[in-house]
């Protein structure tokens, strides 16, 4: 992790976890003494193996395509897997990113490096000037996508190591 010492650092590191499911139960909540204003929503998800998972849904919760989740809907959630979180059964966690899951759409969340390639060094990015790359509140980025915490949508990659693809749409996790 990269560290500074006044607060601000532009290219924090975070690592990411993932639970691919189906929402089960959507309901208003809240966070610590605030009443339950709509804003954050509590979902209950059922995943693969049939375990329960909860994610906070909160307005800085970034949904790929700006998708309205709903109950019964197949889904995946990002979440930071640095964060705090409570040790209780089922696990809870806050949604940093969430998508619908389409067939032939593939959707990866991470770091990447100066060479565009992820953490895991699975996906490296070829990126050209047809690559649509915004913030999470839809404007235009007007820098280097490299080093930064990146949401990315693609649909076909190489069976190289890493896979090489080029991006449809890049999302770059300003504050993450």
């Amino acid at each position: 992790m990269d560290y500074n010492f006044n607060g601000m650092n532009p290219y924090r590191r975070s690592s990411f976890g993932s639970v691919t499911g189906t929402i089960v139960d959507m309901v208003p909540t809240r966070m610590g003494n605030r009443r339950a204003d709509g804003c954050m929503i509590f979902a209950t998800m059922e995943d693969m193996d049939g375990n329960t998972i909860n994610f906070i849904i909160t307005p800085s919760t970034f949904v790929v395509d700006w998708e309205t989740l709903s109950v019964g809907m197949k889904c995946t959630f990002w979440y930071r897997a640095d964060a705090p979180m409570p040790l209780i059964y089922p696990p809870q966690y806050n949604a940093v990113v969430a998508a619908q899951e389409k067939n032939g759409r593939m959707i990866d969340v991470g770091y990447y490096n100066a060479s565009m390639v992820n953490d895991a060094q699975t996906l490296q990015l070829n990126i050209d000037g047809n690559v649509d790359i915004r913030t999470t509140n839809n404007q235009y980025f007007q820098g280097s996508p490299a080093n930064h915490n990146l949401v990315v949508v693609y649909n076909t990659s190489t069976r190289s190591i890493p896979a090489q693809t080029t991006p449809g749409e890049i999302v770059v996790l300003c504050d993450m």
